[in-house]
């Protein structure tokens, strides 16, 4: 099992989860997070950190695709292990749906 980040993520971008890593799993890209599904050890830490919900187990429904979404860009993206403030607006789009299409971007984060 490994844990992966969801579109939820996506224009909110909060990282409590980075601080209670204790791999250092997590890369930032410009409006989100992922997860390199390889790092992780499963233990689970991070989950309850995100306001968001966007981190899941890969044991749930249909988590393939968010699987090789979090390898994909985990291989592009730099590390973060610091906290850093959310995006502008992540409260108002905490929640929202179509994410993926809306906001999405490829580009790096800064990283940590």
């Amino acid at each position: 099992m490994t844990y992966v980040v969801t579109d939820n993520c996506i224009a909110c971008k909060y990282t409590d989860c980075v601080e209670v890593c204790p791999v250092d799993c997590f890369y930032e890209g410009e409006n989100m997070l992922v997860i390199h599904p390889d790092e992780c050890i499963d233990c689970g830490v991070c989950e309850p950190e995100c306001p968001a919900d966007a981190i899941r187990p890969d044991t749930e429904p249909d988590m393939e695709k968010w699987v090789e979404f979090n390898r994909k860009y985990s291989e592009q993206w730099p590390v973060i292990t610091v906290r850093k403030e959310p995006l502008p607006g992540a409260e108002d789009r905490d929640g929202e749906a179509g994410k993926l299409e809306k906001y999405f971007s490829e580009n790096p984060g800064e990283g940590s």
